[in-house]
């Protein structure tokens, strides 16, 4: 899938009755590019993505998508209690209008493939286990070959192996098809495993003080290279004011781990120098 098509976010500001959720934020998800928004609970991540999905209403700024078919997967599976897993993986199909044989064929081919068992397929949500649950839920969107897959947490409740397969599914999947990806998360590690820009908010109002891009495609990104970045990442001063972590000892936030960092070291270098946090970028290359 070739296009130009891309989720624009401007001077975004929204609150509920007289409390502030959002101040201001602005960025891109280009199709092909994967983009995380990361940061403590309470600083509006949630708010954020409904807004992009249209499930709440833009008060002050716009969001413009020129995708023509996104789809959301949710922190919770949010499965239909009546339907089976096979019908609930293909219950966007049926939304769309595709006829019965071919969205059961469609919805089984992609269930098996990703791990569920013929026989899971025939039972109701609450007969499976949590993981089968989210791989209902992820396969339900991914069925829908999604231009725009809008991910809010939803491998949060997992176990590590789980989430790894995962992983490895929605990446093949993205980047064979070229879709754009906006996620939310608070594991700093997973926005370094997934994403191309990680965007980093702070509460209070909830906005964007620093992002950080990653050069190496992240279908090459090993186990090892993931826990350097991320442990880079995490000697910012910013990132660690936004998450509550002490201050590191002083001249170590600019210091070199494993043999590179050096952008994670320009992030530093810049934060305190009074860059603009809203427009620093590290390339994190291999």
């Amino acid at each position: 899938m070739t296009t130009s098509a891309r989720l624009v976010v401007r001077r975004v500001h929204h609150a509920f009755a007289r409390h502030e959720v959002l101040a201001g934020i602005d960025f891109d998800v280009a199709a092909g590019r994967a983009v995380a928004l990361v940061g403590p609970s309470g600083c509006g991540k949630t708010t954020l993505m409904n807004l992009c999905a249209g499930l709440l209403r833009v008060r002050e700024g716009t969001i413009e998508s020129g995708f023509a078919n996104p789809a959301c997967v949710f922190q919770q599976p949010r499965l239909l209690p009546w339907k089976t897993a096979l019908d609930n993986v293909a219950f966007g199909l049926k939304a769309a209008g595709v006829a019965r044989p071919e969205r059961d064929t469609r919805a089984r081919d992609l269930a098996l493939r990703m791990g569920l068992a013929a026989g899971d397929l025939e039972k109701f949500p609450h007969q499976l286990s949590g993981g089968m649950q989210s791989r209902v839920a992820l396969a339900r969107a991914l069925v829908l070959e999604p231009d725009l897959l809008l991910l809010d947490e939803p491998f949060s409740a997992l176990d590590i192996g789980l989430k790894e397969e995962l992983y490895g599914w929605l990446l093949a999947d993205c980047v064979a098809r070229g879709a754009g990806v906006l996620m939310i998360t608070h594991d700093l590690m997973e926005a370094v495993r997934l994403s191309d820009t990680i965007l980093v908010m702070a509460p209070s109002p909830g906005r964007i003080v620093t992002r950080f891009d990653i050069a190496l495609p992240a279908l090459e990104r090993e186990d090892a290279w993931v826990y350097r970045h991320t442990a880079q990442i995490l000697q910012s001063r910013i990132v660690r004011e936004c998450f509550g972590l002490a201050p590191l000892a002083r001249g170590v936030a600019t210091s070199r781990l494993a043999g590179d960092g050096s952008g994670i070291r320009e992030i530093a270098a810049l934060a305190e120098a009074g860059t603009p946090a809203a427009h620093t970028s590290a390339g994190c290359a291999a």
